[in-house]
């Protein structure tokens, strides 16, 4: 006789919970490491973004200032006959050795032929008295280096406060010139018209720029260059 008994396997119709636990806490640890991953990628990416523009604005700034320290310009004297004295500056070179809550913040002027024309007008290149200065940003902590620029040919006179000029560089944490006199000596700040430098110049430049590292506040990317200035007679103004 045949047996009408058979056996019949077992469909599961869905899963436990225990399973679905587990597959939610996989695709969570999934999804982690890949947000993570995502993010890293990211804030790399912008890590190096930064640092890329910190170099390019460094580069900018220090190939400006060796045109213009190395485009100095000294004017010869003209000499009033009646009283044999000089009637006309020899050369303006002042820099100050300043700070801003406690960063170094120098100034710094002097004659140069580097002028830069943005007026469009097609004006005959001739001396301009430059001038870098330092100032807050009044959307940070961090430093703006201002460069201006003012033609003699305009009736320019010495530069009594830091106004105008375009900005040359920012993001900064301190701005620092170093100048140094033909026996070696260093100085901290120079003026051509007193009496301890009246009539010298510099035989070199040091500059110094620091720029806020987001990574590492203590310890800022620094740049350094340094210019040997041409001292050569000109003509009158």
């Amino acid at each position: 006789m045949r047996s009408n008994n058979t056996t019949n396997p077992i469909d599961p119709s869905g899963f436990t919970l225990l399973e679905i636990v587990i597959a939610i806490f996989t695709f969570a640890v999934v999804l982690t490491t890949i947000y993570t991953s995502y993010t890293g990628t990211f804030r790399v990416v912008d890590e190096t973004e930064s640092q890329a523009e910190v170099y390019r604005m460094a580069r900018i700034a220090m190939e400006r200032m060796l045109e213009d320290l190395e485009s100095l310009y000294i004017g010869r004297s003209e000499e009033n006959p009646t009283s044999g004295e000089d009637t006309r500056h020899l050369f303006q070179f002042v820099g100050e050795d300043r700070e801003i809550k406690g960063r170094g913040a120098d100034n710094l002027r002097f004659i140069s032929r580097a002028h830069i024309n943005l007026s469009g007008q097609g004006q005959e290149p001739g001396t301009t008295l430059i001038g870098y200065y330092v100032k807050e940003n009044d959307e940070g902590d961090d430093l703006v280096l201002y460069r201006s620029d003012r033609p003699m040919f305009e009736g320019a006179v010495p530069l009594e406060e830091e106004t105008g000029g375009f900005v040359l560089c920012e993001r900064l944490t301190s701005v620092n010139f170093t100048y140094y006199e033909e026996n070696g000596e260093v100085r901290e700040s120079w003026d051509s018209a007193s009496d301890a430098f009246k009539g010298k110049m510099p035989k070199m430049v040091s500059i110094s720029l620091e720029f806020v590292n987001s990574l590492d506040p203590e310890a800022p990317f620094k740049f350094m260059t340094n210019v040997a200035l041409p001292i050569e007679q000109g003509y009158p103004w």
